[in-house]
């Protein structure tokens, strides 16, 4: 029996079966088919079945389909590196492939305490992370996330750094809203600098933990708090980057470089897993030395697979040079057009940026049968708890992206 995620199995009955897609639409053996409404858990920015990404992937396939990169290098690998530190902030200059966005975060989280003991700091261990924060499923990733279904059955096993609240006001909070978001954070670092190794934030958009968008403000200040008090900054986009916000990475908004960026998810365009973590110089050449105590030992068996590295050059091509982020902000406008026609007393909270669109209900209730009604409406939707949500591909029509939205308002407006 196949083990499916997040699912309490002995609920689960018969599953939707996917045989084919095209576009944003995913074909179904009983014959119907469903406009992806979440581009496959946020990854599957170019829709299925891309004819220029396919091309990408056999023409490395039918060079070679993997090598290890322990002692061995290739072309795509090398491309890869040099275009990701080309497109995020400057002075990220160092890639390290993985092959999952949490295992990505756990090579940054590892990457952070080793440095502060490779120069030569002890104690600097400990990692600052926001409430309703969601890093990932294995271990260090799961310390650093808020307390969840995500991670309750393992909570007297997880050694917990500390937590802060992001600001009120949302994207567009002023500076004295921020205000006591950041006093918080100073009070901390004054107090436990010293037992600090690194503040993980995904920026702008708390995404999993119920889409909760925050100033670029506090970013800006985070920064300087994190330089001033001798803490890493740590940019989780594995969810944000690659234009999901409105800018080709999150970060952006903010105009701040952190010292080390998570990626994955839409690296790829949804052919398959695959992460980077980049660092910089400073973070980098702390781990230079002339033996073995200073390297950073991680060595997934499939960081940089060569098909990996193929279509994430090509999926960034193509959000180059098809003029994506005038889609995304399209999208955006449309969302927005639309969430202030849903009316409800249900409703707690409207939020989008970018692609992204998210009506926080009174509680789950609300959205219990949805997933079901969505899918007779031909439309593929999965809230997270009491949050429905929308991250549609980038490809999508207006006429989808209006039928997507019309699924939801009709959801929405028959709440008592």
């Amino acid at each position: 029996m196949l083990w499916y995620p997040y699912t309490q199995m002995r609920q689960v009955s018969e599953l939707p079966k996917m045989v084919s897609g095209e576009g944003v639409t995913m074909h179904l053996e009983d014959g119907r088919s469903l406009i992806d409404g979440i581009s496959s858990w946020w990854a599957v920015i170019h829709g299925y079945n891309h004819p220029v990404l396919n091309a990408a992937l056999l023409t490395q396939a039918n060079k070679f389909a993997h090598v290890m990169l322990g002692g061995m290098t290739h072309n795509p690998a090398l491309d890869l590196a040099a275009k990701l530190v080309s497109i995020t902030p400057a002075g990220l200059n160092h890639v390290f492939f993985s092959d999952s966005g949490s295992i990505g975060v756990e090579v940054a989280l590892k990457m952070a305490i080793q440095y502060w003991k490779n120069i030569g700091y002890s104690g600097k261990s400990k990692i600052i992370s926001l409430r309703n924060g969601y890093h990932g499923d294995t271990f260090k990733a799961m310390e650093v996330s808020d307390d969840s279904d995500f991670t309750r059955a393992f909570s007297d096993v997880l050694t917990r750094g500390f937590i802060l609240d992001i600001p009120t006001g949302g994207f567009d909070a002023d500076a004295a809203q921020v205000k006591e978001a950041t006093d918080a954070l100073e009070a901390l670092l004054q107090q436990e600098h010293q037992n600090i190794a690194a503040f993980i934030v995904e920026p702008i958009v708390q995404c999993a933990g119920g889409f909760n968008i925050y100033s670029p403000l506090y970013l800006k200040a985070a920064r300087d708090l994190c330089t001033k008090y001798n803490v890493l900054f740590v940019f989780d986009e594995v969810a944000t980057g690659f234009g999901r916000t409105g800018k080709l990475f999150a970060a952006e908004h903010a105009g701040v470089t952190p010292d080390i960026m998570i990626l994955g998810k839409a690296m790829t365009a949804g052919y398959m897993g695959h992460a980077a973590t980049l660092a910089t110089t400073a973070v980098f050449d702390s781990f230079l030395g002339d033996n073995y105590e200073k390297a950073l030992m991680h060595g997934p068996t499939f960081m940089a697979n060569p098909l990996a590295c193929a279509v994430a050059l090509q999926s960034i091509t193509l959000i180059e040079e098809e003029n994506y982020l005038q889609k995304i902000a399209r999208i955006q406008a449309i969302i927005r057009e639309q969430f202030d026609t849903f009316s409800t007393p249900a409703i707690v909270a409207k939020r989008t940026i970018g692609a992204l669109g998210a009506i926080e209900m009174k509680d789950a209730a609300c959205l219990s049968g949805f997933k079901e009604f969505s899918q007779q409406k031909g439309v593929w939707l999965r809230p997270i708890g009491n949050v429905l949500y929308l991250m549609p591909p980038y490809i999508i029509t207006e006429k989808e992206l209006l039928t997507i939205l019309q699924v939801m308002k009709e959801w929405i407006q028959q709440i008592k």
